[in-house]
Formats: structure tokens, sequence, C-alpha cells
């Protein structure tokens, strides 16, 4: 019979379901050396947030086949160890969805009817019914940034509140957001637009301050702001001055971006409600983490797939070695995909042609997803979960496969509404060999700028020059064209960042209809 260890305090329904799995040992606030001391004959080990599942933890576990996180972040395990040891990390990514949906209501309510306001004003006894006049939510337009998990249990709660309802996801497809009824807009008409704005966002370095100083302007001056996500999507800065402007009415947050969040300007001001993230406190929310975590367990103790894992099974070692190279491939040709080309993925469409259709190419379709899916959320994507990932956002995908060999004995194509992106893998080196009807020869890591430009005499001398100017190296360059004096494009690989002010300089040169700055792999850091 299995045996579990459960290493931090967990709801007894979870417990329940884990005794039907196998013999379970609790106990309770274990430091490293004795957690190593004791991992050795278990099978399994459930935690919460407090305990920290360490490389050597993972390494002591000779045993050991799942590690169960009871809620959401597996920041406190190791699982880069776990994965190379083929354990696999599981968590219960929903169980805290309601909670953190009804928390955003409740703050919505406290924001239009000054509720707190006027419980404190009460409690210094006095009885100012006329400082205290609120709004009515029906009627309103709510804009939700984020329609996933808990941006769309937010969007039913406010249909039934008699809310229009619209939404920014730059990932979800229009045919999941019409199942909740919402219409998906941009963020500037989104700002614009909405009475109420609710942000439900990951903290992924590309949201980081997405509501800033411009944004904030765009906002109605009568508009009501709600973070129940992650501190740092919102610029404080820029919020605690628009409040006290009365730029914007009132504001709440359940997150900042240092907890606790000490002397914070937002604090001092009688229109910004705070709580302490409490999102997820619920009673429920946690029994519902803790039987969610157990069923995962209990999964993959039985020999079946998790539906929530966090890190993908370990491959036959062969097959591993001749894949690993096509999976990054795929990935970045992904990721060059979503930097060139932009917009909201209905289908990813993926063409393996040649030896490598011979092959199980399910860690390639994960790549794919991950490539164009990871810059948007905090859900570590993999062979177990991308598929997952990619219909709960409503992106059909498509695989087609051809043993008849092109110019390459492998040839991996990425084709995302009408764009396609073709790559192959030359002495175990990824390589991007065209976009869209261009021949390109590209190792697809590092910086890079791509233009699409008239073929005429100047763009690329211009280009240069404005680069030389603000001492950006290049590094490399391929120039591409369909005809003379036709359309052309450009590949420019870069040392350096390449800051905002000069795109604009470079999309301004003439003869320019497109310029991108692409960052990818490893690389492309700091």
């Amino acid at each position: 019979m299995p045996k579990i260890l459960v290493a931090d305090p967990l709801a007894e329904d979870g417990l329940e379901r884990l005794r039907q799995a196998g013999e379970v040992t609790v106990v309770s606030k274990l430091g490293e050396a004795e957690l190593i001391g004791q991992i050795p004959d278990f099978d399994a080990l459930v935690v919460r947030s407090e305990t920290r599942v360490t490389a050597r933890v993972i390494e002591a576990g000779r045993k050991l086949r799942v590690v169960g996180r009871a809620g959401v972040g597996v920041d406190n395990i190791d699982v880069a160890a776990a994965t190379r040891k083929g354990i696999l990390v599981v968590n219960a990514p929903r169980g805290n969805i309601v909670a953190a949906a009804e928390h955003t209501m409740a703050l919505l309510f406290a924001l239009a009817r000054w509720v707190l306001q006027a419980d404190a004003s009460v409690r210094r006894g006095e009885w100012t019914r006329a400082k205290f006049v609120g709004v009515e939510v029906r009627g309103k337009t709510l804009g939700v940034v984020g329609l996933g998990n808990v941006g769309s249990e937010v969007a039913k709660r406010a249909h039934g509140l008699e809310m229009d309802v619209v939404a920014y996801d730059p990932v979800v497809s229009v045919e999941r957001a019409e199942l909740f009824n919402v219409a998906l807009v941009t963020l500037q008409e989104l700002l614009e637009r909405a009475d109420f704005i609710t942000v439900h966002v990951p903290l992924v370095e590309s949201n980081r301050n997405l509501i800033g100083a411009a944004e904030l302007a765009r906002m109605k001056p009568t508009a009501r702001l709600i973070n129940t996500a992650r501190g740092g999507i919102v610029d404080e800065a820029a919020l605690a001055a628009a409040l006290e402007s009365g730029r914007l009415a009132a504001a709440a947050a359940d997150v900042f971006e240092k907890e606790p969040p000490g002397e914070n300007r937002l604090l001092t001001l009688p229109n910004f409600i705070a709580t302490p993230h409490i999102g997820a406190s619920t009673a429920e929310a946690q029994v519902s983490v803790a039987f969610d975590v157990a069923e995962e367990v209990a999964a993959v103790l039985a020999g079946d797939l998790p539906r929530f894992a966090v890190n993908a099974p370990a491959l036959p070692p062969e097959e591993l070695t001749y894949l690993r190279p096509f999976a990054t491939l795929t990935e970045r040709l992904a990721a060059l995909h979503a930097q060139l080309f932009g917009g909201r993925i209905g289908a990813i469409e993926l063409d393996f042609e040649g030896e490598l259709a011979e092959h199980d190419v399910n860690l390639l379709v994960a790549a794919a997803i991950e490539g164009v899916l990871q810059p948007f959320t905090e859900e570590r994507i993999n062979a177990v979960n991308a598929r997952l990932i990619a219909g709960s956002r409503g992106i059909k995908l498509v695989e087609r496969r051809s043993r008849s060999q092109s110019s390459y004995a492998s040839l991996v194509t990425v084709r995302i509404h009408g764009h396609e992106i073709a790559g192959t893998v030359l002495m175990g080196e990824p390589r991007a060999v065209r976009i869209d009807s261009f021949r390109v020869d590209l190792v697809p890591e590092g910086r890079f700028l791509v233009s699409r430009h008239d073929d005429r005499p100047g763009v690329v001398g211009r280009v240069g020059t404005i680069l030389g100017e603000h001492d950006v190296n290049i590094a490399s360059m391929q120039v591409g064209r369909d005809e003379p004096r036709g359309n052309a494009m450009m590949i420019l690989a870069v040392d350096d960042r390449v800051a905002p002010d000069v795109l604009t300089r470079l999309r301004g040169v003439g003869g320019m209809s497109d310029l991108r700055y692409v960052e990818l792999g490893s690389n492309s850091d700091g």
C-alpha cells in the first residue's frame, strides 16, 4: 500500500481521500533535515505553503512518485529537481476560484456603497449619511482584465447583477468569451468604457504595471478599480496619485507589491480599501484545495494521469534525446510567431514532416502552446497540462503529419491566423528557415529586429544609422525580398535591448510597413 506523508495542516476531507489511496502519516513544522530523514519511506508528499520541498528533500525521496501542493503556487517546491527525478508535481488550481471571485464582488459592492468608510464613520460616533452617497451596480459596465478561471466567474456573477461585461484577454478566443456572454475588447476600449474594472491576470513580466498612469488617465473619473490578482500589476504610485487628484473615484486591493505593504501611500487615502490577501481565505476553499490535491495524488499513485500536473512525465531517454531539440525549436517558433504577428489565438496548426512524423509529438505540441501562452500565464505549461490549458482558453489544436520529406530530414511548421513560420534542427541546433513566403536562416535565440518594408534604397541604411546613434550593436543581418523593389523582410540580430523610443523612430523610417522587436530564449535575458 502506498505511503503518503502530509507535512502541513490539511482539511479532513483531503485527509480522508488520501486514506483511501494509501497509508497516511501527518506531521507538521518539519525542517529540511527532519524531512530528509523521513521522506525515504514515502511514495507521496503533500504540503501547503509552509514546508519547503528542496532538491535535497527530493533527492532523499527514493520512493517518491508525486509531490502535491494544496493550493496554486509551487514556489516552495523545487519543480526542476522533481522533474529530473521523474517525480510528478501536482497542485489544486481550481479550489479557490469561487472564493477569489466572491471576494472581488465583495470589494465591488464595498466601493459602490462606501461600506468600510461608512462603518468607520459610525464607529467614530458620526451619523453623516450625506457623505456616503453611492452608486448602483445595475446597468453599469464591468471591465474584466483577464478572462481566466477567476475572471470568468466574476463575469458570471456580474451578469446576475444586471451589469454589462466587457473583457480584455489577448489569449482567450472569441468563442470562449461568448460562453460567458462577454464582449472581448482592447484594453484601451475597456478602460474608457467601464464603470468598474477588475484585474485577474498573472504577474508575468509583460503584465507588470499593466495598469499605470497612462491607463488610469483613460478611465472615467467616476470609475472604480479592483485588484485581487497580484501586486505589481497596478502601479501603486500612479494609482495613489489618481485617487488623490480625483482622477479616479475609488479603488480596492487585496494584494500589494510588497506584503505586508507597510507605510504605503494608498493606505492613507479615504477612497481606497485594502484587505490582507484574503481572496482565497474561506473555509470552503481550504476544504476544496485539500480534496483536489488529494484527488491528484491518488490519481498518480493509481497510475492514472493527473489533471493538474505542473511538470512533465519522463520520456524514455533515447526518445527524449531525439525530441528535445525539436521541442526547443517548436517553442521558439511559436514564441517568435506570437511576437511577430500577435493577435487573438483561436487555433494553433502544427505540421510535422519527415522523420519527425514517426515520433510521439505530444512534447512538441506542448512546446508550441507554451511558446504562445507562457508570457500570459503563471501556470507552468508542459506536456501534461498544455492541452488542458489551451482547451480552457478555447484554443483549437490542429496537427498534421507527413512522412514525405522536403529539403530537410524533418520540418516543423507553426501556423496561426494565416501566418506561418517553419524550422528544422541542423547539427543539433534549432533553426527557423521560413517566415511566411520569406526564406530565412535564423538561430531563434537572442534579440532581433524584424522589419517588413519596401525594397528600395535607403531603408536599411537609415535603420542602421538610427541604431548606431543609440549605441545598439548589430550582430548579424539578413534581408529577403519577394521581387526587386517589391516587399522585403529584414532580420537584425542585436546585442542590446532596443528602447521603446528607438522603436518609434525605426517605425517612422520611410517605406517601413511593420517592425517588431523580438526576444527569444536564454540569451535574451538581462
